[in-house]
């Protein structure tokens, strides 16, 4: 398999099969022993979709956080707590219903993904939405459970690294 499309394929089918609610929970274990979520205090994290890690458990964590919403072709970005209200975007995820906020702001990036690379390449879901939002100034890492990490990633000009990727 060396095309994006197959390997996206590839991968869902595997999330089916394992068991996410445990690999949720390692992962905010994981998550919060890694220093570079620990010296962060604006994060973003993305709401989990049916067959994804859950992380909004670490929401419980005294930092301030940040869900993404899609507005156009781009990712707005927009403080969230315990409760606040909600709605379902295009796409079938969560979003926050509230005003943004810069992109500056934030600390740390826990960016969605598919599969990741050796390389710390990701394979996002194919709209391009988070490599056009990620800078060089931003932190960034992926969670993912180790099933879905290979060597090499087919890779193209506009795919961006991510800092780190903490395997469960």
């Amino acid at each position: 398999m060396d095309n994006k499309t197959d390997l996206r394929l590839y991968a869902k089918n595997i999330r089916k099969n394992l068991p996410l609610e445990i690999i949720s929970k390692k992962a905010v274990e994981y998550l919060r022993e890694d220093d570079l979520y620990k010296n962060s205090k604006n994060i973003m994290l993305f709401y989990p979709t049916k067959n994804e890690i859950n992380l909004l458990e670490i929401l419980q964590d005294d930092k301030n956080f940040y869900l993404p919403r899609v507005s156009g072709k781009k990712l707005d970005v927009c403080p969230y707590k315990i409760g606040d209200k909600l709605g379902k975007s295009d796409f079938g995820i969560m979003e926050p219903v509230c005003l943004s906020v810069s992109k500056e702001v934030l600390d740390l990036v826990i960016v969605p993904a598919l599969m990741a690379d050796s390389a710390n390449y990701r394979l996002g879901y194919g709209g391009g939405f988070y490599d056009r939002f990620i800078s060089h100034e931003m932190k960034t890492l992926v969670v993912l459970p180790k099933e879905l990490y290979i060597d090499n990633l087919p890779v193209e000009n506009f795919d961006k690294k991510v800092d780190k990727v903490i395997l469960i």
